[in-house]
């Protein structure tokens, strides 16, 4: 398992903008992470009347980005970049992420990959309560770890 400090070592996003608390568990195809951040009152997505439930997606984003992370890792790449280029078929509930309470079980499943264009479904759950789903495409940029002096 994966904790915050490790996943702000794979990810772009540092700080407060690194979302995920842990990776709960990951394979070739999926990976679930859990998170509690949504809680934090200096949240970098909240606005003057909290946090939108349409932050989620980026919560799914920043999962679908450690999981390329761990499989580029695994045959010797390293992700130098990476875009959020679509989203779609978007199932978001009402409300305000903000105002839940309990942790947030976010999963992505890779359900296409090729040459660094990545599609991924993702779900985010709070209580074993559907928050959020959709899908979503990343075009990204892999360079040999050797390359890198």
């Amino acid at each position: 398992m994966l904790k915050h400090n490790e996943i702000c070592n794979l990810i772009p996003h540092t700080g407060d903008m690194c979302l995920l608390d842990t990776v709960e568990s990951w394979d070739a195809k999926k990976i679930v992470c859990l998170s509690n951040t949504h809680k934090k009152k200096n949240h970098p997505l909240r606005n003057s009347k909290g946090l939108p439930m349409l932050s989620l997606m980026e919560y799914g984003a920043q999962a679908m980005a450690v999981h390329g992370c761990l499989l580029a890792d695994k045959e010797g790449l390293i992700m130098k970049e990476g875009y959020l280029a679509a989203l779609r078929d978007i199932q978001i509930t009402k409300g305000w992420l903000s105002d839940i309470e309990s942790e947030l079980k976010i999963s992505a499943e890779r359900i296409y990959a090729e040459k660094g264009n990545m599609i991924y479904t993702i779900n985010v759950y709070a209580r074993g309560k559907k928050l959020i789903s959709g899908r979503a495409t990343v075009i990204s940029r892999f360079i040999n770890r050797e390359t890198i002096s």
